[in-house]
């Protein structure tokens, strides 16, 4: 058993009219919508998760779209931005893109000597970067989206978090999740974890005076990091117990099994394994075609069917 971290496996979000957040983030960003389900933990909100052609780990953006309601705010003990990889090449392509949707773009900024990132906000203000860099290119992104396949997003390239200080955020980082710092610039601390590389990376910005986050539409709600198997998430599980963290009890998502706990700083993190993936009820061909409900749902599906509001997927290439 090995034990270790892998990298990113999703990053789970909340955000405003399901429609809208469909037609931003297939119809514009040109992630494939891999499954189409609930929320498990209030099933008259869909839970939308978008990827890459078969949705592998570390591809992963979900969404609960509540619809009307309060905007939430940005700040500490929130993860904060969640920056995706393209190849240099298509840095032009896809600043032409985002303004021609009437989006506001800022960039391409450096950041170090390799990287052009690129940084906008989605519909419901949700921060997001594109990051440019060599190698994106060896992680295919969603081949028959409304993207041309060479342009497409490659994945996660890293998440940021924001806490008051990071010291006891980087203790669990190195010394328990087995992170290693990589760089630092002033108050941002960069960690990898695993082989390293893109979509293995968190960002911690340490600001002691930072007005803490309020959760609601537009902000982040959990990173969740990849484990390899359930064996392995136990294990986990009861190494964060050891190390006097509230980890809670393994929760079965469907596509992947789970475990909860808060890092320091006040951050949501999850432990979700790679397996069963999200072919097990629909073909990879058919991803995100029809709702799909856990087994303990299917006997409320038709209230739960008039409750949702009817959705349609942007299937044109643009």
């Amino acid at each position: 058993m090995n034990k270790g971290i892998l990298g990113i496996h999703h990053i789970t979000a909340m955000s405003g009219i399901a429609q809208e957040n469909i037609d931003f983030y297939v119809g514009v960003l040109g992630l494939r919508l891999v499954k189409k389900t609930v929320n498990f933990d209030a099933p008259d909100v869909y839970h939308f998760y978008y990827g890459d052609t078969v949705g592998n780990p570390g591809t992963i953006l979900t969404f609960f779209p509540f619809g009307e309601g309060p905007r939430g705010r940005s700040g500490a003990g929130q993860a904060t931005v969640t920056s995706f990889s393209i190849r240099p090449e298509s840095i032009a392509f896809w600043i032409q893109r985002l303004q021609d949707h009437g989006l506001s773009v800022s960039g391409p900024q450096a950041r170090s000597h390799d990287r052009q990132v690129i940084t906008f906000y989605d519909p419901d203000g949700l921060a997001l970067e594109l990051v440019a860099h060599q190698g994106a290119e060896k992680r295919p992104g969603w081949q028959d989206g409304p993207v041309p396949s060479e342009h497409a997003i490659r994945g996660f390239y890293s998440v940021t978090i924001k806490v008051k200080n990071h010291v006891l955020t980087s203790a669990l980082l190195k010394d328990v999740m087995g992170f290693r710092l990589i760089e630092q610039n002033g108050c941002r601390f960069r960690y990898e974890v695993g082989e390293g590389g893109p979509g293995t990376m968190i960002d911690v910005i340490s600001q002691e005076d930072a007005a803490y986050g309020r959760q609601s539409i537009g902000t982040i709600h959990h990173i969740a990091w990849r484990v390899a198997n359930e064996e392995e998430l136990v294990w986990w599980q009861q190494k964060l117990l050891n190390v006097g963290l509230h980890a809670t009890e393994v929760k079965d998502r469907n596509y992947f099994k789970s475990v909860y706990f808060r890092e320091p700083g006040g951050v949501l993190f999850e432990l979700a394994t790679d397996p069963p993936g999200f072919a097990i009820d629909e073909s990879v061909e058919n991803l995100g075609s029809s709702l799909k409900l856990p087994e303990w749902l299917e006997p409320t599906r038709s209230n739960l069917e008039a409750q949702l509001p009817p959705i349609s997927v942007p299937k044109i290439r643009g």
